[in-house]
């Protein structure tokens, strides 16, 4: 199914959000993680699933000064 991750239309074949960042490899306990501008917290990820066209976003922690 077509989905948009962070902007970018990707083909894939997660039918739910937890399967979707092992198959994007994300390490799950490292991102925050929304669908249709939604946050979806880490113990919710299995049972959001997806569905064509969702918009998912994927956030990685970042440090800087």
């Amino acid at each position: 199914m077509k989905i948009v991750v962070n902007g970018e239309t990707r083909d894939v074949r997660a039918p739910d959000l937890a399967a979707l960042l092992a198959e994007l490899d994300f390490p799950p306990e490292l991102v925050a993680t929304a669908v249709n501008e939604t946050f979806i917290r880490a113990k919710e990820r299995r049972i959001c699933v997806l569905a064509e066209g969702d918009r998912v976003e994927i956030l990685t922690p970042r440090q800087g000064g």
